[in-house]
């Protein structure tokens, strides 16, 4: 279990975000049921969701879990979005609406064909004028299920408002539309995982653990009383059966200390492709003692063995880790040094058509309303990717981006790797002027 930072010690460590240590707040708070069950409801996509009000200033938020293997059946569905993503999403002000401007970080994966699919993780940012998602490949191993674990974070910026998006302790990107957040408001940190054709896919039970970071730079578990759940499917038992249901449990007591959900599949499902892999065993690599034994003021070898073994204790045990994230943002030599993954080899690379039908289903624009340019040369644009061939999806119809619920905004553009399928980069709204 996760062992906060005392207040008081960070507070004496403050100046790195810019902001002056104070008395915190009181964590009394209500849970966000109407908020929840309003932001998590869909038609077509189903949620085992958990949302928190810390009921303090939050300048933070951090999940962990493992890259566990996620299998889809073989079979083709032309008309269905076959979909997982289990992520982190940070609401700073919520007090106008449930679907109020937002960052989320997570692991997705979607499956592309018969016996193809896409895994790995990526960002997202939503604001008053559309949204952008950006995959990331950085770090070590990324794409792949081999049930290491892996962090995410986001951590407001120095000055002004917007927010840095963290991966395994780097910074990976940066938000650049969020608004002004007035001391005092209302937000909400959620925690889940997210299912699109669950008749086609089996997720393992992903245990997560969150924590949020108050204006004194201290990470805090948000109180159990504070927390809603949303189990659109329901809970699998006696009347729920797979594939249409979840597993799904909240633990820690009191204290908001882990979330464990999965989406079984009834019957026997097909093994990952290699873009996923399927070793079901924890990374034990030997930890690398050639490097500098202090990065950034971080012990390295300390972080490594912290990351292999309670990633979700790491801020609080590794030394000089809890400044650097609000500080130089970039602590893990290991991650910073490992080459991007490469391109996995599927059955084929994605055609205009399915470049085409995938762009119609994620954004719910229909076919013949986008068009389809490539596969063209573009310069690496998301972090850590190199220069790639993609194929371009645009269009100026009404769309509410790839999560199809929410605001509409008008028209989006989406590049999707000319050679595995994957979703590199997408912008919908006025964020594509920019």
């Amino acid at each position: 279990m996760h062992l906060p930072i005392r207040r008081g010690v960070l507070a004496a460590l403050a100046g790195a975000l810019g902001l002056v240590p104070i008395a915190a707040a009181p964590a009394a708070a209500t849970p966000p049921t109407t908020s929840c069950n309003i932001a998590y409801s869909a038609q077509i996509t189903f949620w085992a969701m958990t949302c928190s009000q810390p009921g303090e200033p939050m300048i933070g938020g951090f999940a962990t879990w493992r890259n566990e293997p996620i299998a889809f059946d073989g079979v083709d569905t032309p008309t269905t979005t076959v979909q997982v993503a289990n992520y982190m999403r940070v609401s700073p002000n919520t007090e106008a609406s449930p679907f109020a401007p937002n960052i989320e970080v997570g692991l997705y994966a979607e499956k592309t064909g018969k016996a193809t699919q896409t895994y790995g993780p990526r960002w997202s940012e939503l604001s008053t004028q559309g949204g952008v998602t950006k995959a990331i490949n950085a770090g070590v191993n990324p794409t792949k299920a081999d049930r290491r674990n892996h962090t995410y974070m986001v951590v407001r910026q120095e000055r002004g408002d917007q927010w840095d998006v963290l991966y395994d302790f780097n910074k990976v990107g940066s938000t650049g539309h969020q608004l002004k957040v007035p001391r005092g408001n209302p937000n909400r940190i959620d925690l889940g995982l997210e299912v699109m054709g669950p008749q086609y896919v089996h997720v393992p039970d992903i245990a997560s653990r969150m924590q949020f970071m108050s204006e004194d730079k201290a990470w805090h578990q948000v109180a159990s009383a504070n927390t809603a759940q949303v189990i659109s499917l329901g809970t699998c038992g006696a009347t729920r059966k797979p594939p249409y249901c979840f597993n799904a449990k909240m633990s820690g007591g009191t204290s908001f200390s882990q979330w464990t959900a999965g989406k079984p599949r009834k019957g026997t499902p097909t093994k990952p492709s290699l873009t996923t892999g399927s070793r079901l065993t924890a990374q034990a690599s030997p930890l690398n003692t050639d490097r500098p034994e202090t990065f950034n003021g971080v012990n390295q070898q300390a972080l490594q063995q912290c990351l292999r073994d309670s990633p979700d204790e790491c801020l609080a045990k590794v030394p000089g880790l809890a400044e650097c994230v609000t500080g130089p943002r970039l602590c893990n030599m290991e991650a910073a040094l490992s080459a991007p993954p490469k391109e996995a080899e599927t059955s084929g690379p994605p055609s205009e058509e399915d470049v085409r039908q995938r762009a119609s289903a994620s954004f719910g624009v229909a076919p013949d309303g986008l068009t389809v340019a490539g596969p063209s040369k573009v310069a690496g644009f998301a972090a850590g990717i190199p220069d790639s061939s993609v194929w371009t999806a645009t269009s100026s119809e009404a769309t509410s981006g790839p999560d199809r619920h929410g605001a509409k905004f008008s028209g989006f553009r989406a590049s999707y790797s000319a050679v595995t399928g994957q979703l590199i980069e997408a912008c919908w709204g006025q964020t594509c002027q920019r």
